[in-house]
This record gives structure tokens, sequence and C-alpha cells, in this order.
């Protein structure tokens, strides 16, 4: 049994002190693939960093809503160097999207700095057309504006919600455009009250799962750090709802995770 954890963050601070050991105990613990996937500058220079050192690390190179500058000229700069940082690694094969990005309201209030929000995901979907790549999706209480924007601005490749926010209407319209959904810790949660029906919305092909670790540790490890070895509790998750065996949960997602970031 083999387990594909599709977004975690690697190069968090909070990994520091044991990097190097915990990825491989992640790999000793049947998670033999996963994505550490960029969410600034830093992050995806570092997310490249580790794919280039190990055989099983993958990433992605973006720059989140949450990371984004407030300077417009710094903005479009820090999108240039992802571009860069793109074209000079795209070779390696170990950059498989662009991401994350997309868009996040709980945090910012602001009308024109939401603005900013989206004119930063259109000109990364741009960027990962350019380069054939699907995209990585972070949304939070950004819905309407996050399908308008992927109407409006068609990804060639698709790509998937990470962490996807437990919204019928935001899965119905995203398996609608062609795009993948990826489950997270919060789907064990016992305060997910439509979890199951979430994960019954979701076709087998079109489901990934994934830790966004450090953060949002799945039950019964919540309020710990996360890591990839976490994954085989969302697995478990959604077995339980599809009447399925987690070998057979872990084998559906594996195989999708690798058709979509083409691994």
């Amino acid at each position: 049994m083999e387990f594909f954890d599709s977004h975690c963050h690697l190069d968090d601070e909070k990994f520091d002190e044991d990097r190097e050991r915990l990825i491989e105990e992640i790999r000793k613990a049947d998670i033999t693939k996963f994505i550490s996937a960029g969410y600034s500058i830093e992050g995806s220079k570092k997310g490249v960093e580790l794919s280039n050192n190990y055989q099983y690390i993958y990433t992605t190179c973006g720059v989140s809503p949450n990371d984004i500058p407030q300077n417009e000229e710094k903005l479009w700069k820090d999108i240039d160097i992802i571009k860069e940082l793109v074209k000079e690694n795209i070779k390696n094969k170990k950059i498989v999207a662009i991401g994350e990005i997309g868009l996040d309201y709980y945090w910012e209030k602001d009308i024109e700095k939401r603005e900013l929000q989206k004119q930063a995901f259109i000109k990364q979907i741009e960027i990962a057309n350019e380069f054939d790549l699907p995209i990585v999706i972070h949304t939070r209480e950004a819905v309407q504006d996050t399908i308008e924007i992927l109407k409006k601005n068609i990804v060639n490749k698709k790509g998937v919600f990470h962490c996807c926010p437990l919204n019928r209407e935001l899965v119905k319209e995203a398996l609608k455009l062609g795009f993948y959904i990826s489950l997270a810790g919060p789907v064990t949660f016992k305060n997910s009250k439509n979890a199951n029906e979430i994960i019954e919305m979701i076709p087998e092909d079109k489901m990934l799962i994934e830790t966004d670790s450090p953060y949002l540790a799945p039950e019964p490890l919540r309020g710990k750090r996360n890591d990839p070895r976490n994954v085989k509790y969302i697995a478990q998750k959604i077995a339980n709802v599809k009447g399925k065996t987690i070998d057979e949960i872990a084998r559906i997602t594996y195989t999708n995770a690798r058709k979509i970031f083409n691994i």
C-alpha cells in the first residue's frame, strides 16, 4: 500500500529541527510520493531545492493570496521571479503545478487589496498555461469570485482545489469545471457537519488526499504538528464514508495525483 500526500509544506520552519530525519521516516511509512507546495518566493525556492534533493518529493511554485506584497510593483516583481524559477527548473520535471494561488477573503477585508489578489491569481493562471502546468488553488470565503475567475480564465491543464473548503456549491462548480478536489484533516474533525456529504459528492476519479502539514492535523492528532504520515487518517475517513478499504482509497488517490500532476 502506497500513499501520495498531494500537498504539504516541508519548507515550514516547524520542520527546521528535524526535516531530513522526518523525510526519511515519511518514506518508510508508505508515503512514497509527496508534494511540498510553494506559497511564497522563499517557500517556492525551498520546494524546488527539496524536490531536487529527493527523488520522491515534488513541488509547486506560486504566491498565495496571503503572501502577495501589498505594493503592486513588488507584486509583479515577485510573480516574475516565480515565472523565472519555473523556467529555470521546468526541465527537471519536479515542478508539477503553479500554486498555491487563489483568493482568501478571511484575512483580507480591504476591497482594493482583494483586487490585487484577483490580479495575482489571473497572472499566475497565465504562467501555468505558458508552461503547460495545472494549478493548485487556495480559496477561503471567496467561492463566487474564485469560480468566476476560473470561468473567465480557462486553465488548460485544470488543477486542484487544495484543502477544499467543505462547501457544497464550491465542490459542485469545481467539478463542473473539471478540477480535482483534495481533502485534508478537516474532513475528520468532529465538528465538520457536512464532511460526509462532501466526500459522497466527489467522484473517485477526481479525489486527492493531503495533509497541508504542518497545519490541520487530523483527528485523533488535532492540535499537534502535522506531517505527511498522517494522510492515512484522511484516507481512512474517506474509506469509511465510501464503503471501501483504505487500500482502495490509497490506490485511487495515488493514481489521481500522478495523473493530474503528470508524474
